[in-house]
């Protein structure tokens, strides 16, 4: 009987089943319920809130509440007692474990560290969180993908909001292809003069470099990890990568450069450079930050132009124009992240 309640009702007397509690409640009012009552929930006998009238064995009399509160209280004071014993045995021990070690150059275990790996979205925010608090001067984005959608640029709106309330200047890049979002326009334009942006044909994965101390960029694919990374080399390492492609890139005010080949616009003079080093459709449209459908539909369109009829033709004609080395930007256009006035290509 006792196992069978216990697999049927595997509760304390602390949160009785719904079945349990009607039972048990009749029997308090009651004074007693009659045996056959109480066979469809052998909990109340297994836990002790019904045993037998001793003057008529067909019937089950409850244990008291005020009872069952004390066995239960002094139950609950047991384990209170047996867990401060564990927590104190653990703590001692790796009180001993860490002593085996020097400290953490640079501050205690934990904090400070050069590379950390942080686990979870929730992490990530918290960590990116903190960064925002502590950063006085300027902040340095890479973010790539295709146009910006209203939901992804909203995520880190509280944050950019309160740099701009200390006067922290922000500077992001993009794919060229985010220029055709009105979500980026309108987060730019609520930011003004806070945010300077620009875009290029491609940029590196994901980066967020606060005050040059501290950045963080993806652990995985679907970025579900992060790295904070706090090692002087390192930050200094991707605050040049970052300082070079910003050189290279066209700010969001200025047109995109001519082609110099007429017909064929400046996303189309992309495709076709990766298109001569031997990349894939998918391989372009990641890299660019467009649908694999929209990177084939801009082949099309660039083999008509071009007169190609194979994949083949299509790269000897790409050489022969001279599309197979993308333009660079010219360093010396004007910056800024105001809404251009005119439409881009």
């Amino acid at each position: 009987m006792a196992g069978h309640g216990a697999e049927e009702h595997p509760h304390g007397a602390d949160r009785l089943c719904e079945a349990g509690d009607r039972v048990y409640s009749r029997a308090v009012r009651r004074g007693r319920v009659p045996r056959r009552d109480a066979e469809p929930v052998p909990c109340l006998l297994d836990l002790a809130l019904l045993h037998p009238d001793p003057d008529d064995m067909d019937w089950l009399v409850p244990t008291s509440p005020q009872e069952v509160m004390t066995q239960l209280l002094r139950g609950l004071y047991d384990e209170v007692s047996a867990s401060r014993l564990r927590m104190g045995s653990a703590v001692a021990a790796f009180e001993w474990y860490a002593g085996l070690g020097g400290p953490a150059p640079g501050g205690p275990a934990g904090e400070g560290a050069a590379i950390r790996v942080l686990d979870g979205a929730s992490r990530i925010q918290a960590a990116l969180d903190e960064a925002t608090e502590a950063c006085t001067t300027e902040v340095l984005t890479v973010q790539p993908g295709g146009i910006r959608r209203e939901h992804e640029l909203s995520e880190g709106l509280h944050r950019a909001l309160a740099l701009r309330g200390r006067g922290v200047r922000m500077r992001d890049l993009y794919n060229h292809v985010a220029r055709h979002g009105q979500g980026l326009l309108n987060y730019l334009e609520l930011m003004g003069d806070a945010v300077e942006a620009r875009t290029l044909d491609e940029v590196i994965d994901r980066l967020i470099l606060f005050d040059r101390t501290v950045a963080y960029i993806p652990a995985n694919a679907d970025r579900t990890m992060a790295l904070e990374l706090r090692h002087p080399a390192l930050v200094a390492y991707l605050g040049t990568v970052f300082d070079r492609l910003w050189r290279l890139a066209v700010p969001l005010t200025a047109a995109l450069p001519d082609t110099r080949v007429e017909g064929v616009s400046h996303r189309e003079q992309s495709i076709a450079a990766l298109l001569a080093e031997g990349h894939q459709d998918a391989v372009i449209a990641e890299r660019l930050g467009i649908s694999v459908r929209t990177c084939r539909a801009h082949i099309a369109r660039l083999s008509e132009t071009l007169g190609a009829v194979s994949r083949t033709q299509l790269g000897v004609r790409i050489a022969q124009v001279g599309l197979d080395v993308p333009r660079a930007a010219d360093p010396a256009q004007p910056s800024g992240s105001r809404i251009p006035e005119r439409p881009m290509r």
